[in-house]
């Protein structure tokens, strides 16, 4: 098998376990092609021997699968390379939640001796994509967590007039508005109050950021309407974040969010259920007294 391994290269810790990772792949005959960037870091920062493998610059690869090393940061940088190259990714947790990357390193030599018997599962996870009116906003438009409206350089909130399918829903008087799917359901849009949605429920989820009303809730629509928003802002100017890549727009940009025409896929091994990660790491329905 052939894997393409991108991991974090901000924080050396996060990166001890690509040596065992190395070994591993190694004692399988694996075929390896290395994100550049982290081939650099492994070998100048962290003096690691690494086999010989070719590498790659941004998205200019292919393999049989993705080996993503770090927390879910990492995992989302990963899904922005993959985008619609249909290639399974397979998380090692090195960070600290793990909902996308959640092999843990001592999990490692099990899941690779899984992976070559074929006995693993590829979850399908739905994709966000990014419409604006004038020039493109980001390169990859793309979010496999959420789409994010956030007030810029003002303590002032901003006015998000929202429509669904050109209906007009509400105008949000808020810091923000956050568009999750539900894969980013338990990460931004968890934190600022939004509902926990299966994995594999076909829903998009808006959820305000400190909302100026008491008779705004999250709303869950489904994931084959588009959504419509136009902000007005005091500063004139408001933040869109990507998966946490932010740029700065200008009042008066259209926004249309919808569902992308392709889905990134997630490698899970057999016993990795959604309902056992919300009660072993988000501790779902622990009594701590």
């Amino acid at each position: 098998m052939k894997f393409a391994i991108i991991g974090n290269v901000y924080q050396a810790h996060k990166s001890f376990h690509a040596a065992n990772l190395f070994r591993i792949l190694q004692q399988r005959g694996a075929e390896l092609c290395i994100c550049r960037k982290f081939y650099h870091f492994l070998t100048q920062e962290l003096q690691l021997n690494i086999p010989d493998a070719e590498l790659f610059d941004d998205e200019a690869f292919q393999a049989d699968m993705v080996l993503s090393i770090g927390g879910d940061g990492t995992f989302l940088q990963a899904a922005s390379r993959v985008g619609n190259k249909n290639i399974p990714i397979l998380g090692i947790n090195t960070g600290r939640l793990g909902f996308l990357a959640d092999i843990s390193p001592e999990e490692m030599e099990k899941t690779f001796d899984e992976i070559y018997r074929y006995h693993y599962k590829v979850e399908e996870r739905s994709v966000l994509q990014l419409k604006n009116s004038g020039e493109p906003l980001f390169e990859s438009p793309y979010a496999l967590n959420e789409i994010a409206i956030l007030k810029h350089d003002s303590s002032s909130m901003i006015a998000i007039h929202t429509a669904i399918n050109g209906a007009p829903l509400t105008t949000y008087q808020a810091d923000g508005l956050v568009i999750a799917t539900p894969t980013g359901s338990t990460a931004y849009s968890l934190s600022v109050g939004g509902p926990i949605i299966v994995p594999q429920s076909n829903a998009i989820s808006l959820t305000p950021v400190a909302p100026h009303s008491l008779n705004v809730r999250p709303i869950v629509i489904c994931d084959d309407w588009e959504i419509t928003l136009d902000i007005e802002s005091r500063s004139h100017s408001f933040l869109v974040a990507v998966d946490g890549r932010s740029i700065s727009c200008k009042e008066g940009t259209r926004l249309s969010i919808s569902k992308a025409d392709y889905s990134i896929k997630v490698v899970k091994r057999p016993d990795h259920l959604f309902f056992n990660t919300l009660r072993h790491k988000m501790m779902w329905g622990a009594d701590i007294r």
